[in-house]
């Protein structure tokens, strides 16, 4: 593999780029490349071939982002494999009991990345679809993620947010703490008046969240606290069946 003058490969400075954006999820071309620490003309090239393959991508003001060519590579990873394999049989018996949209996701750079999602005939109006990202600070998945998450993991999402979250959900650090002692979260109206989503972490051996399994109902539903029993019992399987598939 071609290496630059400075002696790296080409896939040491790739892997660069997409290191900053792990702990800074949008950054203009040239603050990347300069926070990459590679010369101009090699970051900018570099840029646009990563472009070129969608390991890079654009947000809407422009800046650069992870790309989605990544996210599809990661599906093909053991871990990935392995959460939607444990998860699906318990995702169809909650989609059977709650006749809602069911999905599952997990956290990432930009948000909350929806990687599975059942649906039927008649359920509520729900924007997610697999492979989409949803906000974390304005969803109920994005909660349980963010209340089950190792301190250093959470911290480094706000601080990319601080103002966004500041002006959108000034409560957030209270609906956390809530959330994490609750063991759930209920948001209602909030990404559609007339839906509540209701979530609960799939838990590794260690505490934290792998991912969020959730339900999206009618926010005045009177049969919400049995979803919420639902999802628990779902939620708690998965991890089990995780569990058992990596020993």
């Amino acid at each position: 593999m071609a290496n630059s003058p400075s002696g790296d490969a080409v896939l040491d400075r790739a892997m660069r780029l997409l290191a900053v954006l792990e702990t800074r999820p949008s950054l203009p071309a040239g603050e990347l490349i300069a926070a990459a620490g590679l010369p101009k003309t090699t970051g900018y090239r570099l840029v646009r071939q990563m472009r070129s393959m969608g390991l890079l991508g654009s947000s809407a003001s422009g800046e650069l982002v992870l790309g989605r060519r990544l996210w599809e590579i990661a599906q093909s990873a053991p871990i990935n494999r392995t959460l939607r394999a444990a998860a699906l049989p318990f995702m169809h018996d909650v989609n059977a009991v709650v006749r809602q949209t069911t999905q599952l996701a997990v956290l990432d750079e930009q948000g909350v990345l929806i990687v599975e999602r059942l649906s039927r005939h008649g359920a509520v109006a729900n924007p997610a679809e697999v492979a989409t990202t949803m906000p974390a600070h304005l969803t109920s998945m994005g909660h349980v993620l963010l209340a089950h998450s190792p301190a250093h993991v959470v911290e480094n999402w706000w601080a990319a947010r601080q103002e966004l979250i500041t002006q959108t959900r000034p409560e957030l650090r209270r609906e956390l703490a809530e959330a994490r002692a609750r063991g759930h979260a209920l948001l209602a109206g909030v990404i559609n008046e007339e839906t509540a989503g209701v979530s609960v972490p799939v838990l590794d051996a260690k505490g934290y969240a792998m991912a969020a399994l959730t339900v999206v109902v009618p926010r005045d539903s009177p049969e919400i606290p049995q979803f919420l029993m639902a999802l628990q019992t779902a939620g708690r399987g998965i991890s089990r069946a995780i569990e058992g598939m990596e020993h």
